[in-house]
């Protein structure tokens, strides 16, 4: 019997952890002799690919394992995608079971065997004991695996007896010691694995202690853990074979302060100089013994992702969210800056109008985070907020992936507004690329006063029609700030606190040091001297090949010394050797 593992990730990459863990899980028990009274144990394959890939290039890819059984991870970003897909297998695999399971289609089980004839089960909830009782039910023969849904806990199947045509087995019984299920990846074991441009997920505990509304998590707060010694034993592993991102999946991970802290440590003795491991936290709840460990960690070791989500305290107390935001600023403020820090926020909450969204976003700016997630409230099944959403008037998208349209306190447009606002931060602040401008800017001015005009300029010349490159902002907020009067864009946008001459000079510094041009665009006025750039190259001993020497430098020089945390307060004539690594 053979039995494909199907998740379709939303890029190359991505790797999905639920498959491997139901294969690993399940041929532990085979391989350790489970008795399948006789008959010779499943083969069971993995196949993942991308949302960006042709159907009829996956499909071929599926068809080729000719698999008795096929079963799908879904989510709500590739529900859409696995729902075209699944008549189309049927189509060439006409007697192949297909299953599905994950959060997606776990929570909305009776809507997609409804619509999609071809679906024959969804397995909800935790899926390794389902999926291992389903082989052994099945007794090697996946003839009798249909006849056999209705003896599997944690199962929807098609049952005509039933008025909807639909029957559910119950929930299952949650697996409580996790050091039961294997390591995920035995490819990295084997060395077949990629560590350099995968990000590999990893999981130490399950469930969530917290009730946020909008949120799946907090439908079982059932918190379990895998042991510390386990949880090292397995970072270990990624360590050896020097996997570059390390992601842990954890929805709260700083739950238990020995165990949390214990977990940091064996990373900071045994770091191989290379990977980087990213944590979900709730720094609100980080202790002082844990914020006095972090002072020792070194850049390149770890990255926080940590939800902010609003700043207004109605707003909390409406999705049972702590309203301490002094405290959770306080405590990410003492997070030390070789942490790189990604703090998010959630358009759409109640009571969150564009107004307070502003200061929410200042709140956030104010902590300087490396990045500031600008994500869109989804209203997603079988969560307090579904509920609630319905009965208070909004408005969302009823397929995957269930984003807000509009509330009561947010209309379609400006919600559309926001969502520009999210390409503007993302292009000035998260990449890095505007640092030194954008900083400067920010000091002076409301951040998202700033961005805000900057997004009404910028719909005025259609910034927002198409995808753009790096450069194209560059020349945009060029343009916004020494051409235009952003006065005419919104009024409450201060221009008299910012040195356009000095914002001209940052801009063309974060432009330059970004790597070497081989020409300069319109707007860029370059001040260049090769004799002034071979004496700095002399003084930096860059002369004995000279050749290499301009190749891997520019020249520039500016009005300011841009090189200052505080450019502002030292404007004088400044010549500047910029050094390119080379390639």
């Amino acid at each position: 019997m053979k039995i494909l593992l199907v998740s379709v990730n939303a890029s190359y990459m991505h790797t999905n952890i639920a498959i491997r863990d139901l294969k690993n899980y399940a041929e532990k028990f085979y391989k350790a002799g489970m008795d399948l009274e006789g008959t010779k144990s499943p083969e069971i394959y993995l196949a993942e690919y991308t949302i960006n890939q042709p159907a009829g290039e996956v499909l071929r890819g599926i068809a080729a394992f000719d698999a008795d059984w096929i079963l799908f991870s879904t989510y709500i970003w590739n529900a859409e995608y696995v729902c075209k897909l699944l008549p189309e297998i049927k189509k060439i695999l006409p007697e192949c079971i297909l299953g599905a399971g994950g959060p997606e289609f776990g929570y909305s089980a009776k809507k997609y065997l409804l619509n999609i004839p071809a679906l024959d089960f969804i397995i909800f909830g935790e899926g390794e004991e389902t999926f291992k009782e389903m082989i052994f039910n099945s007794k090697g023969n996946s003839k009798n695996l249909l006849q056999q849904l209705n003896t599997i806990k944690g199962v929807y199947y098609r049952n005509s007896k039933n008025d909807d045509g639909i029957s559910f087995t119950g929930s299952r019984d949650l697996i409580h010691n996790l050091d039961e299920i294997p390591f995920p990846y035995p490819e990295i074991l084997s060395g077949t694995a990629d560590p350099d441009h995968k990000i590999y997920y990893y999981e130490s505990s399950r469930g969530c202690p917290f009730s946020c509304s909008y949120c799946l998590s907090s439908v079982d707060k059932r918190v379990r853990f895998k042991s510390l010694e386990r949880t090292c034993s397995e970072l270990q592993i990624f360590l050896d074979h020097n996997i570059k991102l390390v992601k842990f999946v954890d929805r709260t991970y700083n739950l238990d302060e020995n165990r949390y802290i214990g977990i940091w440590d064996y990373i900071m003795k045994h770091h191989n100089g290379k990977t980087m491991f990213h944590f979900e936290i709730e720094a609100e709840y980080l202790s002082d013994k844990a914020l006095d460990f972090l002072q020792k960690i070194p850049e390149g070791m770890m990255q926080f992702e940590m939800g902010v989500q609003s700043a207004n305290k109605k707003t909390l107390a409406a999705i049972n969210r702590s309203t301490n935001i002094n405290e959770l600023a306080e405590k990410i403020r003492r997070i030390p800056r070789t942490i790189h820090q990604h703090l998010d926020l959630i358009a759409g909450l109640p009571y969150e109008d564009l107004e307070s969204f502003g200061h929410s976003f200042d709140f956030v700016m104010a902590l300087r985070p490396n990045a500031l997630q600008l994500g869109f409230l989804k209203i997603l099944g079988g969560t307090q907020m579904e509920e609630y959403a319905r009965a208070k008037g909004w408005k969302w998208m009823e397929s995957p992936a269930y984003e807000t349209f509009s509330t009561p306190y947010l209309s379609f447009n400006e919600i559309a507004f926001l969502k520009d606002m999210e390409t503007v931060t993302d292009a000035y602040w998260n990449k890095g690329s505007f640092s030194n401008t954008m900083n400067y800017i920010f000091r002076k001015t409301s951040p998202w006063k700033f961005l805000s005009a900057l997004v009404k300029y910028g719909r005025s010349v259609d910034a927002f029609v198409q995808a753009r490159r790096e450069a194209y902002w560059f020349e945009l907020i060029c343009n916004f700030v020494m051409k235009e009067n952003p006065t005419e864009i919104d009024e409450g946008f201060i221009v008299d606190k910012l040195d356009k001459n000095l914002i001209y000079d940052l801009l063309r510094y974060d432009f330059v040091r970004a790597g070497k041009k081989g020409n300069f665009p319109s707007w860029y006025n370059h001040h260049y001297d090769k004799d002034k750039h071979r004496k700095l190259l002399d003084e930096n001993g860059l002369l004995e090949n000279s050749r290499i020497g301009f190749a891997i430098t520019e020249y520039e020089e500016f009005d300011y010394n841009v090189l200052s945390e505080m450019p502002e307060e030292e404007k004088a004539h400044k010549e500047l050797l910029i050094r390119y690594k080379a390639s």
